[in-house]
């Protein structure tokens, strides 16, 4: 299990695209990039880690308004038992009339046997 499987399962029903690291090709109105940013080791017993907790930047870019669209993603990544640890927004990208917005969250996955 990895974070950014999770994350392209979760958001796939909104039916925004979404490409992780960059958006290849053509852009369209809006789209979403998913970035990997931390892996951690947490709850140690025995020194040996027993959760892993996986972080990745969910970045929104929307020409005209994202308020509709980034809520339904901060939505479905709460129903999904992802934690939330940022919301930020970026800015209005002159050069590509993109609105821009970030969605930073933390999964938890138990270790393996």
């Amino acid at each position: 299990m990895s974070v950014l499987s999770d994350i392209n399962e979760t958001l796939e029903p909104l039916g925004i695209p979404l490409e992780t690291g960059a958006f290849k090709g053509q852009a369209p109105d809006k789209y979403i990039v998913v970035v990997p940013m931390a892996d951690s080791f947490e709850l140690h017993a025995d020194n040996t880690p027993g959760c892993d907790i996986q972080e990745a930047r969910i970045s929104l870019y929307a020409k005209g308004s994202y308020t509709k669209d980034k809520n339904l993603i901060v939505r479905a990544l709460i129903g999904a038992d992802f934690t939330i640890t940022d919301r930020r927004y970026i800015g209005y990208e002159t050069e590509t009339g993109y609105f821009h917005y970030n969605v930073d969250v933390a999964k938890h996955y138990e270790m393996e046997e």
